[in-house]
């Protein structure tokens, strides 16, 4: 931790920080077989969050990778919604449960150029798990999106969280991200993108938002 210096403190954001120029998104393995046997948090609000995180990343531009497990053969293609939000990307297909053994996925990553993996996935205890720890292992930040994310079971999730979070990997939810790279209501570019994702999405935060524009006809933020 910085030592505190009074005379060196300013009104700034922290390196630690996502924000849109320093981060890149991973998806990994959101396809119907994969969903079929998550049992550690409703499936429909994983969906939900995964779907927001990724309007998020469009809201922002930030650089996004789409990746899939055997699709023909076993897993199923990437779940519509999310393949909806990057029409025409491409989705790498691999054989490997680790994406980080996948070059193809390796290099898209790196041909970004951002030291922040904004990751999530199914399932935890695999398909995260082994790509969060191989990539903060070349030294990589690695923010884990827990509630974009899901395991076989409540206890199969939470140890592979916890076995990230001790290598090093930070997690964080996917309202927190999408604010995160927001940071400022008066950044007016996003504004309007922003808060459509969190009324599609925000749950009775989002319901709240249409609340107040419907009562004062004005702009409705946190």
């Amino acid at each position: 931790m910085t030592q505190l210096n009074i005379n060196t403190v300013t009104a700034g954001p922290s390196d630690d920080l996502i924000t849109p120029d320093n981060s890149v998104f991973l998806f990994v393995d959101h396809q119907p077989q994969m969903f079929f046997g998550v049992g550690s948090a409703d499936r429909t609000a994983i969906i939900n969050s995964t779907v927001g995180l990724a309007k998020a990343a469009k809201v922002f531009g930030v650089p996004t990778v789409l990746t899939t497990v055997a699709a023909q053969s076993f897993s199923g293609n990437l779940m519509p919604q999310l393949a909806e939000v990057f029409p025409g990307q491409e989705i790498i297909d691999r054989t490997t449960m680790n994406a980080w053994e996948d070059q193809a996925v390796v290099d898209a990553i790196k041909a970004t150029g951002r030291k922040k993996i904004i990751l999530s996935g199914l399932w935890t205890e695999v398909c995260l798990v082994l790509p969060a720890l191989s990539a903060l292992a070349q030294g990589y930040e690695v923010y884990v999106v827990a509630d974009a994310s899901g395991g076989v079971s409540t206890a199969a999730h939470e140890h592979a969280l916890t076995r990230m979070e001790k290598a090093g990997a930070t997690t964080v939810t996917w309202v927190q991200v999408l604010l995160e790279l927001q940071r400022d209501w008066a950044r007016g570019e996003t504004y309007a993108g922003v808060s459509e994702v969190v009324k599609a999405h925000g749950g009775s935060y989002g319901l709240g938002m249409y609340y107040v524009g419907d009562m004062t006809g004005a702009n409705a933020a946190g």
